[in-house]
């Protein structure tokens, strides 16, 4: 998703000021499961799962989020954000 990916990464990242890390991480399973990834998604979730709510989130009503496609990370890849290239 390039640079509006990463802005949504971050931002769900940012949640973690703010609620416990086992909620926003059974958030984000959860949205992986759904196959809504974008950061609104994942703030719902939380939000219900704290407020013990069900969740209203129909996707036919929300054509414009994107489908999650998670693949596995290679552990080079972080070597980029150290300002290494892998060996």
């Amino acid at each position: 998703m390039g640079k509006p990916g990463k802005r949504e990464y971050v931002q769900v990242l940012r949640l973690l000021e703010t609620f416990e890390m086992s909620v926003v991480q059974g958030a984000i399973n959860q949205a992986i499961d759904m196959g809504a990834i974008a950061y609104d998604a994942v703030k719902h979730l939380v939000l219900c799962r704290v407020e013990k709510r069900p969740p209203r989130l129909d996707l036919d009503f929300y054509p414009y989020l994107p489908k999650a496609n998670v693949g596995t990370t290679r552990p080079s890849s972080y070597m980029s954000l150290m300002g290494r290239t892998a060996a």
